[in-house]
């Protein structure tokens, strides 16, 4: 703890990623941490596939510097609301239908700040 800041720093060994904004991404990309508005979110559906089974829904989000397609998988489609603040770390982004979307794929996080 800082002596001079009522928060907690980064550990130096594992220092947190700089935030990136949506005017940033670019496909084939990581996503190394990002904050959004949840704008909306589309039906669940459920797939069945070699590398998921189960529930996912399409999203989008924004924050100052424009608007970015989101995928939810999982528990995330029960657990992330319209409105909330989120941050996703870890995550990709990829190009779909001619926009870009994120996702935590397998190793990435998916967090509420705010609601």
């Amino acid at each position: 703890m800082n002596p001079h800041s009522d928060t907690a720093s980064p550990s130096p060994k594992h220092p947190r990623p700089a935030r990136q904004h949506c005017a940033d991404l670019r496909q084939n990309a990581p996503v190394h941490r990002i904050e959004l508005v949840v704008l909306r979110i589309y039906p669940v559906r459920r797939i069945a596939s070699k590398r998921f089974t189960g529930p996912v829904a399409a999203a989008c989000g924004r924050d100052e510097s424009g608007i970015i397609g989101l995928v939810l998988w999982g528990e995330q489609t029960e657990r992330i609301q319209v409105g909330d603040i989120i941050c996703l770390t870890n995550g990709w982004c990829r190009r779909r239908n001619g926009e870009l979307v994120i996702s935590t794929g397998t190793d990435g996080k998916l967090v509420v700040l705010d609601r």
